[in-house]
């Protein structure tokens, strides 16, 4: 479970978001990150009984830095109102696809997989699902999966309005193929985030994200 202070903390970074409001209350910032990371080290702990992958990963690799990069954004606020962290094989900062938990005050979720890659990644995973379309079906039809996730992100952002060079409208898996993430998540309430059943619920929902995961990195670094 998560503190109710670390919620509230990020509830009143969001509606201060400046650099003299973060100093004035940089011992809530430290207690809420702290908060965080001890439990993201428990997720860490157990999951890797079921992804060895995983293994020796730390919540500190994990965690995203709370400044943004305002360099390239027309949004110059300098915190993100958010913690979130990447877990995967070789850290959040390798090209595996892994698993997140985002906590936000009334946006918190649960999720995973691969946000955005390059091109020669993106085509990789695409002759993946294309070639072993069964399999993949599969995994996204499993009760726990559709229980859990209901589907990848469709749409908007992550998918694209036309065809992929080299896939035809028939092919069953085309609205897969057209995505340009492949990414799943599930809702995680206000409430549940400070019960104490949150650690079993993130673990529960990452073991049920694994095939997806397997599946997506057999493709990027195939054995």
């Amino acid at each position: 479970m998560l503190e109710p202070q670390t919620l509230r903390y990020l509830s009143g970074l969001k509606e201060n978001n400046n650099k003299a409001w973060f100093d004035a209350n940089r011992a809530q910032y430290e207690a809420a990150r702290i908060d965080f990371s001890n439990f993201i080290q428990l997720v860490i702990e157990a999951l890797q009984k079921s992804d060895p992958t995983i293994t020796g990963t730390t919540a500190r690799q994990a965690i995203f830095r709370i400044n943004r990069d305002i360099r390239f954004s027309n949004d110059k606020t300098p915190y993100k109102s958010h913690f979130g962290a990447s877990i995967k094989r070789e850290g959040r900062k390798s090209g595996f696809a892994g698993y997140y938990f985002h906590l936000e005050p009334g946006a918190s979720f649960i999720g995973g997989g691969l946000w955005i890659p390059e091109s020669a990644p993106l085509k990789a995973v695409r002759q993946e699902i294309d070639y072993n379309w069964t399999e993949f079906n599969s995994i996204l039809q499993d009760k726990s999966f559709k229980k859990t996730f209901g589907d990848l992100h469709k749409g908007g952002e992550v998918s694209l309005k036309t065809l992929p060079k080299g896939y035809e409208k028939d092919n069953p898996a085309i609205d897969y193929l057209k995505l340009k993430s492949f990414i799943a998540e599930t809702k995680v309430s206000d409430e549940e985030l400070t019960k104490a059943t949150l650690h079993k619920k993130t673990v529960a929902a990452f073991e049920t994200l694994k095939p997806l995961l397997d599946f997506i990195n057999r493709a990027l670094h195939p054995e």
